[in-house]
């Protein structure tokens, strides 16, 4: 089984690919390599993949339908894709404020174009990445794929609704079958350095200042990077289309993933506390009830044991880690 995985370079792409790899697929990897963060990162985990058996690597831009289309027709592969996952996209509540036209064109041209070969070239299946940031402030806890989402805070997560949309609109009009997934802060090595588990790790590794916005109450359902892919390697069968989300269903306060950060580099934060942006969200909680049912699925890894890992990561890996530039 052939897999087109996009934002191969991501990372949740990076350990997609990864997952897909040891499980005996062909996989065919798409990224552009963009500055949207610290592309060291994005080498890195691309370094992991390539020389690997079964994976070819493609730096393409998916909002280039011209190159995407060429892709889908080279003489070099002897067969069509299979199904396609993509986890192309612009990411982040806070940078979607600063510059919006990016994220739309990425996140909505960008998965246009994909479903639009999809269709012409008769892929089985299509996998969207897309967000817990649909869910606004006035969603009851925990988040179902039924709630309302029609109030999204942040061009991030407007750009992710429009996607979404699109994704039933092709289901609708030409019977494909996609499975739309709704990530609830991934987290674990190699993460994106926008993200409050990088950004604490590495603060409170090299005494830096520590920035808090808002009071540190506000809760995530942080899910470890591992329990993500396979759950979008399960999200692969027929489905029809669904919208499922994959989280901890276990939220904790920003305070307390502080704490067990602190814990495991023995160092104290100096936390600077900052107003909390308007963009975020105040708690998020993944109800996973349908993951279970659906994909049988459920995650494996513990917070504790996942910023074990991260945090481990991090140090094998400081002497250029701490110098990435943090968004």
């Amino acid at each position: 089984m052939r897999v087109l995985v996009t934002g191969c370079a991501g990372f949740i792409g990076w350990k997609v690919c990864e997952y897909l790899l040891s499980a005996g697929y062909e996989v065919v990897g798409v990224d552009n390599l963009n500055d949207a963060y610290d592309v060291r990162l994005k080498r890195w985990r691309l370094a992991q993949l390539e020389g690997k058996p079964r994976f070819i690597f493609y730096h393409m831009d998916i909002c280039n339908r011209d190159m995407l289309r060429g892709l889908f027709i080279s003489p070099i592969r002897n067969s069509q894709f299979d199904a396609v996952i993509n986890l192309a996209a612009r990411a982040g509540v806070r940078q979607s404020v600063e510059n919006p036209w990016v994220y739309i064109q990425t996140n909505v041209i960008g998965t246009l174009n994909l479903l639009e070969l999809c269709r012409e070239f008769e892929v089985k299946k299509f996998v969207l990445a897309s967000t817990s940031s649909l869910y606004g402030a006035n969603n009851p806890l925990p988040f179902r794929e039924d709630a309302n989402t029609d109030g999204p805070l942040s061009p991030y997560a407007a750009s992710k609704k429009a996607a979404e949309a699109l994704c039933y609109t092709y289901h609708h009009l030409y019977g494909l079958d996609i499975t739309v997934l709704r990530y609830f802060t991934v987290y674990g090595p190699a993460g994106r350095p926008d993200m409050s588990v990088f950004r604490f790790i590495r603060w409170i590794a090299e005494g830096e200042p520590l920035y808090l916005y808002g009071d540190g109450s506000q809760s995530r359902d942080f899910t470890y990077v591992d329990d993500i892919a396979e759950g979008t390697l399960r999200a692969l069968k027929p489905l029809g289309y669904e919208i499922i989300n994959l989280g901890s269903d276990h939220p904790f306060s920003l305070r307390e993933l502080i704490a067990r950060i602190e814990a495991l580099l023995g160092r104290k934060a100096r936390i600077m506390q900052r107003e909390r942006h308007p963009a975020d969200v105040p708690a998020t909680w993944a109800d996973i009830s349908k993951a279970r049912m659906l994909l049988d699925w459920m995650p494996r890894t513990s917070l504790d044991e996942g910023l074990r890992q991260t945090v481990e990561w991090y140090l094998q890996n400081r002497n250029w880690a701490k110098e990435v530039a943090l968004p």
